[in-house]
């Protein structure tokens, strides 16, 4: 994994410096999403990674497949990634993108999972001690694993705030052993 971050962060690079150039970072987020969601279909990738296909009929299929989800910027980059054989890229990049941007305008992005469903006045609060804690405006995702027992699990970028009761049982478990 961290090969292909360190392929597709030149790419990621520019495309986020032409993104704020232009001020499309909204636009391009959507389309990166779009291309990393579309380049994990199996029946897409199989197509595109026939040896047969030329990399000009795979770029007119995929821009096909596209139509209104890029615009001429988009549909540059995308012939470029598909001419330098970059097309397995796309996902990282997308999350590079992100990443970038999430960095540019002050926020983090926050995977939330816990045992059971959270209230609103749960969600607030414990988005204001995120905030607090990480120095960022937070943008939070809640999803409900009751694997957890009971308890949280936040993962912030590269951190992991774990509070659950099975990571607390597996911490034990690891030191009894």
């Amino acid at each position: 994994m961290s090969e292909l971050a360190t392929l597709a962060r030149p790419y990621a690079s520019a495309v986020f410096k032409l993104a704020k150039q232009g001020k499309t970072t909204g636009k391009w987020s959507e389309s990166l999403a779009f291309l990393s969601a579309l380049l994990k279909n199996k029946d897409i990738t199989a197509i595109v990674d026939n040896p047969k296909l030329s990399k000009q009929k795979a770029t007119e299929m995929l821009l096909e497949v596209c139509q209104d989800q890029v615009d001429a910027e988009g549909a540059n980059f995308l012939r470029l990634i598909v001419e330098n054989n970059r097309l397995p890229l796309v996902p990282s990049i997308a999350e590079l993108f992100e990443a970038y941007r999430a960095e540019d305008e002050g926020y983090v992005d926050v995977e939330v999972y816990s045992a059971f469903e959270f209230s609103k006045e749960d969600k607030k609060s414990l988005s204001s001690t995120l905030e607090k804690k990480l120095s960022k405006k937070v943008h939070m995702n809640v999803t409900v694993d009751k694997s957890l027992i009971g308890g949280i699990l936040v993962r912030a970028g590269d951190r992991v705030m774990d509070g659950s009761i099975r990571g607390q049982l597996q911490y034990m478990q690891k030191t009894l052993q």
